[in-house]
């Protein structure tokens, strides 16, 4: 994903499952009066009709893919997507122990300027699209996730507390990262 003309600043929220990044994507993007990219995977899987297979993912990432550049011409200088593909490659090992060289590829060369991270400090939700409801797992997910974005040596924050705190948090470490662009 290439920055538009418009140079966007392009963050992604990101971390285990349940960590409330969609209310996260949507509380900033009001905050900011701009846009947010949804989750791609959810209307894929929801409209799949079968159980999904490793070979869905490289599907899935192609769509959330899509879907964010569709978005970006209606962003206002930050765009924020629920999801990318640092959760598609996670969670590909995670589940099958390998991931699709198409995700790393699209990861490595369309970074996000910066991603935040959620803990796992929310209570898990049920949701019939989610597989690991344990606290233990979640936070040995999202030590993953960390380990990725160190190694890419990516920008980001880790986003902790509940509510508005979470949110405040949030606004905190872009305004931080938008002082330091200047």
């Amino acid at each position: 994903m290439e920055k538009s003309s418009k140079n966007i600043l392009r963050i992604a929220i990101t971390g285990p499952e349940s960590t409330g990044k969609t209310t996260l994507a949507k509380s900033l993007a009001q905050h900011y009066h701009t846009v947010w990219v949804p989750e791609y995977a959810r209307e894929y899987l929801e409209n799949l009709g079968r159980e999904y297979v490793f070979y869905d993912l490289e599907e899935i990432a192609k769509g959330q893919i899509e879907l964010e550049k569709q978005m970006l011409h209606n962003a206002k200088n930050i765009l924020f997507a629920d999801t990318e593909l640092l959760v598609i490659k996670i969670w590909s090992i995670y589940k099958y122990g390998t991931y699709d060289s198409f995700i790393l590829e699209n990861i490595l060369h369309n970074p996000y300027d910066l991603y935040l991270l959620t803990y796992p400090d929310l209570p898990w939700e049920y949701d019939p699209l989610r597989e690991a409801p344990s606290e233990e797992e979640r936070k040995r997910i999202f030590d993953i996730y960390e380990t990725e974005l160190k190694k890419y040596n990516f920008n980001y924050c880790t986003i902790k507390e509940q509510g508005q705190k979470r949110i405040n948090n949030a606004i905190n470490c872009i305004e931080k990262f938008i002082f330091k662009q200047f």
